[in-house]
Order: structure tokens, then sequence, then C-alpha cells
């Protein structure tokens, strides 16, 4: 059985060069838009139970080291998760956000740059 990878999409009707040059331009402000600001979110698991995200943190910053410092202060489980758009994305138990926002303050990171989301 042969399988057939279809790697470009091609529309016989587009212009030659627009296509590409508009979907380019349109992922690189999406990119700029969201590495600009950090956001902290919160998201309803079942019950009582909530998850506190992290998502955006400059590159100077590595995720791993903030991971690990935000589980021993905190006292709570978290992952890095990849995601596509957001890049890397920080998850810990528990709603977190002002504990987090408080460190990240602390750490010299504007108030202006963090955004705080949910309820």
């Amino acid at each position: 059985m042969s399988q057939i990878l279809n790697s470009k999409t091609y529309d016989p009707f587009a212009d030659v060069g627009e296509e590409v040059t508009a979907s380019v331009t349109e992922t690189e402000t999406k990119k700029s838009t969201t590495a600009s600001h950090i956001h902290i979110r919160i998201q309803q698991r079942n019950g009582r139970k909530t998850i506190t995200t992290l998502q955006g943190v400059p590159n100077e910053y590595d995720p791993k080291k903030l991971l690990k410092a935000f589980k021993k202060e905190f006292a709570c489980n978290g992952s890095l998760v990849e995601d596509e758009d957001m890049g890397q994305v920080i998850q810990l138990q528990g709603d977190q956000r002002t504990k987090i926002q408080q460190m990240l303050l602390e750490e010299g990171i504007s108030k202006e740059i963090i955004k705080l989301h949910g309820f």
C-alpha cells in the first residue's frame, strides 16, 4: 500500500506569490503580538480543580528553571508543554496566578508586559 504525502497545497486560481507572502506576514504579526506579553491564565478542570498556565516567557529565562522554582516555591506540581503557536507553556496545579505575577515582578519583569486572565 502506497502512501501519498501532500506537503504543499496548491491553488490554481490564486495569483502567484500573493498568498504565500500574506500568510507569512499574518504568522509573523501573530507571533510578535503574542511574544510581547506574558499571559497567565487559569483553566477549569473537573469540579474544583484548576490549572494555571504561563505562556510567552522571554527567551532570556529558562522555562525549565522557572518551572522548578515555581514548583518549589508554591508547593504544587507542574509540567512544561510544547505548543505550536505559543511555544513552551508552563502548567501548574491550582490557582497560582497572583503568586506567579509577584514572582515575575520580583525578577524585574515590568507589570505592563504581564497579562492576568481568568474569572
